[in-house]
C-alpha cells in the first residue's frame, strides 16, 4: 500500500491530480470556518448536540457547527440524486427515456439533479436557519427579518453550489469521484472533535483510568478488525465462468476458451448507507419547524437510527437501497445481451433469456448478504453506544467507517487503473 502511495507520486500526470485534490480539499476545510453573516455560531458549541445535528455536522466537516458557509453540506444533492434516480423506474416516462439514451440522456438527468439541488437547498436552507434559531430561543439569527432569512438562504445555497461545483471539478482533473472525496474529508475532518469529546467523557474528572484504558484498547482492535472485515467484504467477488467461442460453427463449440465473469459480493458500495441516511435525516429536518408538537418529536424519534424502531427502518432502507443501487450498477439483461452479442456463454446456461435469469438470481444471492454486511457495520457502534455509554458522537462511526474504507478504496483502484494505462501507452510507444 505504502509502496503504490510512493509509486503514484513519482508519476507526474497523477501526482498533478492528487495534488489538486488535495488543494480543493484545503479550499473545502477553509470554506467551513467561515460563518454566515448574522449567524452566532456559538449557539451550535454549547447547545448543538445530538440527532440530526451530529449527522449533518459530521458529514460537512464541522460545517454546521460553525454554522458557516458550508452548513448545508453536499446533502441536498444526495436527496435530489435519489429523487432523480427513482423517477427513472418508469415513474416518469421522460426520465426514463432520458436513462435508455446513454451519455446523452446522462448528461440531461445529471444537468436536471444540479438544478433541483439548487431549488432543494434554497427551501432547505430557509427551513433550517428557520428552525435552529427557534430551537435555541431566538440567539442563533441577530435579525428576525425577512430579508435577513433570504440573505442567509442565498448564502447556504451558493456555498452547496460551490461545493457541487467543487467535487465536479476534482472528478474532472483530480482524483476519485468529487462528491464521495467530500464527504469522505468531512468525515475526517470531524474525526478530532469526536476523539476530544470521547477523551472528555472517559477520562476527565475520572477517579480510576483502568476501565477507561481498558475500553480504549478494546475500541482500537474492534475498529482494527471491523475495518480489516469491511476490506475484505467489500473486495470480494463472485466469479461466474465464462467460455468464449474461438472460431465458428463446429470449430467454436470444439475450442472454447474459459474465463470468468466477476460479479461483487456488494455491487452498490458504501451508496446504500449514505443515501439511508439522507433518507432518515429528511423527517429530522422538517421535525425541527414542529418542536412543541408531540407528534414532531415522535416522527423525529422514529427516523431516528438510535431508537429502536429508527434503527429498525435504518436497517430495512440499508438493505432496500442495496437491492436498488445495485441493479442500477449491474443490469443482468444488458450483461447477458453483450455475453450473447460476444460469443460467450455461461456453461450449461443458454445464451439470452437464460443466461439474464441466472445472473439476476446470483445478484439476488449477493445483494442479500452485501446488505446485511453493510446493515451490520452500520448499527453496530449504534447498539455498543447504548451499552458502553459512548458519546454519541460514536453512533454513526460504523456510517463514517464504511464510507471512509468504500471511499478509499474505490480511490485506489482509479489511481493504479491511471498508473496501468500509463505503463501500457509507455509501452506501445517503446515498441
Amino acid at each position: 500500500m505504502i509502496s503504490n502511495v510512493v509509486n503514484f507520486f513519482k508519476i507526474k500526470e497523477i501526482r498533478q491530480k492528487i495534488v489538486f485534490t488535495l488543494a480543493m480539499l484545503v479550499i473545502f476545510k477553509i470554506g467551513t470556518y467561515i460563518p454566515v453573516p448574522g449567524v452566532d455560531p456559538s449557539v451550535f458549541d454549547t447547545q448543538a448536540q445530538g440527532g440530526v445535528l451530529d449527522v449533518m455536522n459530521t458529514f460537512g466537516g464541522g460545517a454546521l457547527k460553525n454554522f458557516s458557509i458550508f452548513a448545508m453540506g453536499i446533502m441536498p444533492y444526495i436527496t435530489a440524486s435519489i429523487v432523480t434516480q427513482l423517477l427513472q423506474m418508469d415513474v416518469v416516462p421522460k426520465f426514463a427515456e432520458w436513462a435508455r439514451q446513454g451519455e446523452v440522456g446522462r448528461r440531461k438527468i445529471a444537468q436536471f439533479t444540479r438544478y433541483f439541488t439548487i431549488v432543494l437547498a434554497f427551501i432547505q436552507s430557509i427551513g433550517m436557519s428557520f428552525a435552529f434559531n427557534q430551537m435555541f430561543g431566538g440567539t442563533l439569527i441577530s435579525d428576525n427579518s425577512v430579508g435577513s432569512y433570504l440573505i442567509i438562504a442565498i448564502v447556504l445555497t451558493t456555498g452547496t453550489a460551490f461545493l457541487l461545483w467543487l467535487g465536479e471539478q476534482i472528478t474532472e482533473k483530480g482524483v476519485g469521484n468529487g462528491i464521495s472525496i467530500i464527504i469522505f474529508a468531512g468525515i475526517l475532518g470531524s474525526l478530532p472533535s469526536a476523539l476530544i469529546q470521547f477523551y472528555e467523557q472517559q477520562f476527565v474528572g475520572a477517579q480510576d483510568n483502568t476501565m477507561a484504558v481498558l475500553t480504549v484498547v478494546g475500541m482500537v482492535v474492534g475498529l482494527l478488525l471491523l475495518t480489516a472485515f469491511a476490506v475484505y467484504v467489500l473486495q470480494a467477488i463472485r466469479k461466474i465462468p465464462i467460455q468464449y467461442a474461438r472460431g465458428k460453427g463446429r470449430q467454436a463449440m470444439l475450442a472454447p476458451q474459459a474465463t470468468f465473469l466477476p460479479l461483487k459480493v456488494n455491487p452498490a458500495g458504501v451508496i446504500p448507507v449514505i443515501f439511508a441516511m439522507a433518507f432518515l435525516m429528511l423527517p429530522q429536518s422538517i421535525s425541527l419547524f414542529f418542536q412543541d408538537k408531540e407528534w414532531a418529536i415522535k416522527f423525529a424519534e422514529a427516523a431516528n437510527p438510535a431508537s429502536n424502531i429508527g434503527l429498525v427502518i435504518y436497517i430495512i432502507l440499508i438493505i432496500l437501497f442495496a437491492y436498488f443501487y445495485a441493479f442500477v450498477q449491474v443490469n443482468p439483461e444488458k450483461m447477458a445481451d453483450n455475453l450473447k452479442n460476444q460469443g460467450s456463454y455461461i456453461p450449461g446456461i443458454r445464451p439470452g433469456k437464460n443466461t439474464q435469469t441466472y445472473i439476476t438470481n446470483v445478484l439476488y444471492r449477493l445483494v442479500f448478504v452485501g446488505s446485511i454486511f453493510l446493515a451490520f457495520i452500520a448499527v453496530l457502534p449504534i447498539l455498543l453506544t447504548r451499552l458502553m455509554d459512548l458519546p454519541q458522537t460514536i453512533q454513526i462511526g460504523g456510517t463514517s467507517l464504511l464510507i471512509v474504507i468504500g471511499v478509499a478504496l474505490e480511490t485506489m483502484k482509479q489511481l493504479e487503473a491511471q498508473a496501468g494505462q500509463r505503463e501500457y501507452r509507455g509501452f506501445r510507444r517503446n515498441r
